[in-house]
């Protein structure tokens, strides 16, 4: 299948010339669905208020979901349309995000939407990890259009990785078993970003000592 006609976007190929997302806006996409999901959970009833049809999802929480379903799927879209690929990692979210919300909507139980985080950020890192018990460096998928690693260099940012995501899924586990759900909320949206902001900064060191020369300056481009 030519890159042209994939649906989900491929690993790295240094040779490939893809198109590239302008980063605020991919920044937007990422962060927008959750901050709809957060303004929908304190705001539900007025929501609810002014579009009637918002009460048959149930209170502020469930509204929150649904909205949060429908905006994930805005940026999906708009991902496609622009790039005609799916980033991996927002692709499986919104899947989880979809079964998890529908069951969360039907039986009208805040657990399974609270527990998203935790099935996400697991499988991130059972993939992660199982990869490189296989001598696979998957992160290559969602990072190689960034930056450019010798082997080894993919192979620890792969693991540093896969360890995070483990202690993202336990740190959700934490929070929402022993929070109330506005703090839980508040938290995955203002506090679980600025964690990852900072472990990607802690990685700096490692990308820079393995980081590869561009191959167009290789082949004296």
């Amino acid at each position: 299948m030519t890159d042209e006609h994939r649906i989900i976007e491929p690993g790295p190929q240094p040779s490939a010339k893809r198109a590239e997302m302008n980063p605020l806006l991919k920044f937007a996409l990422e962060l927008g669905p959750l901050l709809v999901f957060f303004f929908a959970n304190s705001r539900g009833e007025q929501l609810a208020d002014t579009f009637p049809v918002l009460h048959e999802l149930g209170g502020p929480l469930f509204i929150a979901t649904g909205l949060f379903m429908a905006a994930l799927a805005i940026s999906l879209a708009v991902s496609w349309a622009i790039m005609r690929t799916l980033p991996l990692m927002p692709l499986v979210s919104g899947a989880v995000v979809l079964v998890f919300g529908t069951l969360t909507l039907w039986l009208q139980d805040e657990t399974f939407i609270k527990m998203k985080p935790t099935i996400v950020n697991g499988l991130f890192a059972a993939v992660l990890l199982g990869g490189l018990c296989f001598g696979k460096s998957l992160l290559g998928y969602v990072f190689d259009q960034a930056f450019k690693l010798d082997s080894e260099g993919w192979r620890k940012l792969t693991l540093n990785w896969g360890l995070f995501f483990i202690f993202l899924a336990v740190l959700n586990e934490v929070v929402w078993r022993n929070f109330s759900t506005d703090f839980w909320v508040g938290f995955k949206v203002w506090a679980t970003m600025p964690i990852t902001i900072i472990f990607m900064m802690t990685q700096y060191p490692l990308i820079k000592r393995h980081s590869l020369e561009p191959l167009g300056k290789e082949a004296g481009e």
